[in-house]
């Protein structure tokens, strides 16, 4: 018995896992609100480093329309201001010699519709994602069945295992509609 809940514990984690870097990838999906994740994965030259910009500065959302950068050393101004251009995340940095302002542009429609399909793209790689680990799970179901695990028990196995993929496929479900209708509101 300990196997199967072995099985099903490592397919939750795996399905988890799956719908948690999917709700990463979302928040890059800017909807047109500021928020400090737009800038996730931009790099900055720290003395001849690539360093996180959030490693060199402190970051701020004072409303929903910008994002202030306020780096920790007044020579970092510059190096960051080339990493957020050369991020090309379609945001103009203005420098004013203390701290670097991000405006936000509100997005146009054919812009919101193209961030749908793309979050909708992402929420089907995610289900791809959880549906690899199915497999991978009722590969294992199919192990311990040739192994000597009753066929009863083999079969609610694998009803589990179909019962949690389609749990998490509702949940990456409910988690697109939000983020379609935060993208879609202005």
């Amino acid at each position: 018995m300990d196997e199967i809940t072995i099985c099903i514990d490592t397919a939750r984690e795996g399905m988890l896992q799956t719908v948690a870097f999917f709700e990463k990838e979302l928040q890059k999906l800017r909807a047109g609100k500021a928020s400090p994740q737009m800038l996730d994965g931009i790099k900055v030259d720290y003395y001849g480093n690539p360093t996180p910009i959030e490693q060199v500065s402190n970051i701020s959302t004072p409303d929903a329309r910008q994002i202030i950068i306020q780096p920790w050393e007044r020579n970092m101004l510059q190096p960051i201001e080339k990493a957020i251009i050369n991020a090309n995340i379609d945001v103009t940095p203005q420098n004013n010699g203390e701290f670097i302002r991000l405006v936000v542009p509100t997005p146009t429609e054919e812009k919101r519709r193209d961030m749908v399909r793309k979050a909708k793209q992402e929420a089907e790689q995610a289900k791809i994602g959880v549906r690899n680990t199915r497999r991978t799970a009722n590969e294992t179901a199919k192990k311990l069945k040739d192994e000597g695990l009753p066929e009863d028990t083999a079969i609610k196995l694998e009803g589990d295992i179909q019962k949690l993929t389609d749990d998490f496929i509702s949940k990456i479900d409910k988690i697109t509609e939000m983020k379609e209708k935060e993208i879609m509101t202005i």
